[in-house]
């Protein structure tokens, strides 16, 4: 029996060493017979150097010209738009001949394996990784200049560019016209792979048109080149090299908060929004082309209507306290109520302004005025889309609680939500039951198995947690309209909140709109490890479309301090989100990963806001929108700095 055993154990080490060598990458890089290459040499023309790590370049995405995509490097960075390579052939053939090369690129930092784990197989979602060959306007194989048999190297020098759509997909396409901004390059870190062959493989298909010509499918699907020529059949084939570079390029996402704000004028009546239109936030031509940011607009539902207290208060600045805030929602009659929907203004370069001497733009929710009765949401968002990242803002909100705990009826919110919700920008499938709409799904809703809208979340706020479900909800004590004593209408909130009173909740979430693929897709609160913390998720049933995670955190010390940094760190795999007062000592609030939601793999854009939202969507708050005053004063928030890396 203990010698049967053991040897299951030797068949299973070899079959486990045997499985990685499949997956392994070749060491030797040169088995062929009739050339050699030598000196390969990347990112010629391109000094800047990474600060991080000197062995790599550095470059930021131009956003000048940029709104129909971004390409890597700009004509304004390198004198002809270009990265210059090159590499050194000799050929011992005994006869002169060109040679053939690809250049392929691949984003390192936000890709799945190119091996499925514990297979030699290609990974199933390699081909979602971002990656391009040397022009993308004609993707095959160049060829060399003649080489003669002399034994002798000779230099071959090309040139290259990182584009967006590389693989020239029809579904980015439109009215024939390929349409790179739908798939812009990935922020993160970029690998080379030179791939040097002769015509004799291409013409007998040693080198698959697919992996030739990568906007080619092999049964439909698109086929990942480093996955061919690093772990597949190509790493065996005769008279060929494969020279891989490792990450020699890191790529920055900036947006230049001084180069203005667009406005779409299909989005705005033009009577109303051009009176506040300025040189920085308009429609004009050059804010079209460059201008990185847009106003952001708030959903309406334009049947919803909030019934709200007539009064006007500074609730941060003026002491209003919790006798004030129980008054109020008291003894105000239903016919004294103004009737607003609360939303967007007509007007949004009103509420936003751009300091080009400072490089910071601020948004602001409107005052209102007796008579003028408005909670107006405001916010921005950027204008080009891109696919994972890790986004950090560095910005100064408005406060959102006064020393007496009582909430001005903002939400904080730094977000990602889907470029377009159209086909060509949908997630990829969901295989068991699909995807609900968005928002007001329920269980009787058709589902479908694409999607094109996703959003995922900070939103900082006054509300509670979920997470342990008996602490939910709270119980509170209800005022009763009795002028005549004190006790009836002042009532305290529960001890619990009171002991929290000056925490705001930092809410994060991922809309995954209820697929059910994750192996650990489940409802009510549910643990989920990230290094040494564990956080609680939580969804509603399940047919709810998000997945959410909320801590407590000092208002003053998010909101009353000169800035604070918010970051979103979004992969194929898993979402991290964290918070602090310095980018370099940022605290994790919030993980997820593929095992219990479907991580997006679309195009988002980033949206920063400052929102009335109907405390409806936040069960169990202990202050309802409608009873909180009208604002006396702008709320102001600014913005200091975007990096997407």
């Amino acid at each position: 029996m203990r010698l049967s055993r053991i040897i299951k154990n030797i068949i299973f080490l070899f079959l486990f060493v045997l499985i990685l060598s499949a997956c392994g990458r070749r060491n030797d890089i040169s088995k062929n017979n009739v050339f050699e290459v030598k000196d390969f040499k990347t990112l010629t023309n391109w000094n800047v150097t990474d600060s991080t790590d000197n062995s790599r370049k550095l470059i930021y995405l131009d956003y000048t010209d940029a709104i129909d995509g971004f390409t890597i490097p700009s004509v304004r960075q390198t004198s002809d738009g270009y990265f210059h390579f090159k590499f050194s052939v000799r050929n011992f053939s005994g006869e002169a001949q060109k040679f053939y090369y690809n250049l392929y690129y691949q984003n390192e930092s936000y890709k799945f394996p190119e091996c499925a784990k514990g297979s030699a197989k290609e990974h199933p979602y390699a081909n979602e990784n971002f990656y391009g060959s040397r022009n993308a306007d004609s993707l095959f194989f160049a060829e060399t200049p003649l080489i003669p048999a002399d034994g002798e190297f000779h230099e071959v020098e090309f040139r290259m560019k990182i584009t967006g759509n590389p693989r020239n997909e029809k579904r980015y396409f439109d009215k024939n016209v390929n349409q790179r901004w739908k798939r812009n390059p990935r922020a993160g870190e970029y690998s080379i792979l030179l791939v040097v062959s002769t015509k004799e493989n291409l013409d007998k298909k040693l080198i698959p048109d697919h992996i030739a010509d990568i906007s080619l499918m092999e049964d439909s699907t698109f086929k990942n080149p480093y996955y061919y020529f690093l772990y597949g059949k190509g790493k065996n084939v005769k008279n060929l090299t494969s020279v891989f570079s490792g990450s020699v390029l890191r790529v920055i996402a900036r947006p230049g908060l001084d180069a203005g704000i667009y406005i779409n004028p299909d989005d705005f009546i033009s009577k109303k929004y051009l009176p506040a239109t300025n040189k920085y936030c308009g429609s004009s031509g050059d804010l079209y082309k460059n201008a990185p940011l847009r106003p952001y607009a708030s959903f309406l539902d334009t049947s919803l209507r909030l019934s709200n207290i007539p009064v006007i208060a500074d609730v941060i600045n003026d002491n209003y306290t919790l006798r004030d805030f129980n008054w109020n929602r008291t003894f105000h009659k239903k016919e004294e109520m103004i009737v607003i929907q609360a939303g967007n203004s007509d007007c949004s370069c009103s509420q936003l302004s751009v300091d080009t001497l400072k490089s910071t733009v601020t948004m602001r929710n409107k005052a209102s005025r007796y008579g003028e009765w408005n909670k107006l949401s405001t916010g921005v968002m950027t204008r080009h889309g891109l696919t994972y990242g890790k986004y950090t803002v560095k910005i100064k909100m408005t406060e959102l609680l006064n020393k007496s705990g009582i909430w001005n009826g903002i939400t904080n919110a730094v977000w990602l939500v889907s470029q377009k919700n159209e086909s060509w920008n949908n997630c990829r499938s969901c295989r068991k039951e699909g995807y609900l709409p968005k928002y007001w799904g329920s269980g009787k809703n058709d589902r479908s198995e694409f999607t094109g809208y996703s959003e995922i979340d900070f939103e900082i706020l006054k509300t509670v947690s979920y997470c342990p479900l008996y602490q939910f909800p709270p119980s509170y004590y209800y005022p009763v309209a009795d002028r005549t004593s004190l006790n009836n209408w002042n009532v305290p909130l529960p001890l619990t909140l009171q002991r929290d009173s000056a925490n705001i909740m930092v809410c994060c979430t991922n809309w995954d709109m209820a697929c059910p693929d994750p192996v650990k897709y489940d409802v009510g609160c549910k643990p989920i490890n990230y290094g040494n913390e564990t956080f609680l998720a939580h969804r509603w049933d399940h047919w709810y479309q998000a997945l959410s995670e909320r801590s407590p955190a000092p208002d003053d010390e998010l909101f009353a301090s000169g800035y604070y940094y918010f970051q979103i760190e979004w992969k194929p795999e898993e979402i991290i989100w964290r918070i602090g007062p310095q980018k370099n000592k940022l605290k994790v609030v919030a993980y997820m990963n593929s095992t219990i939601t479907c991580v997006p793999n679309n195009q988002m854009v980033l949206v920063i806001s400052q929102e009335f939202h109907d405390t409806e969507w936040w069960h169990g708050s202990p202050f309802a929108q409608r009873f909180i005053p009208f604002p006396k004063n702008e709320l102001p928030g600014t913005i200091y700095e975007i990096t997407i890396e």
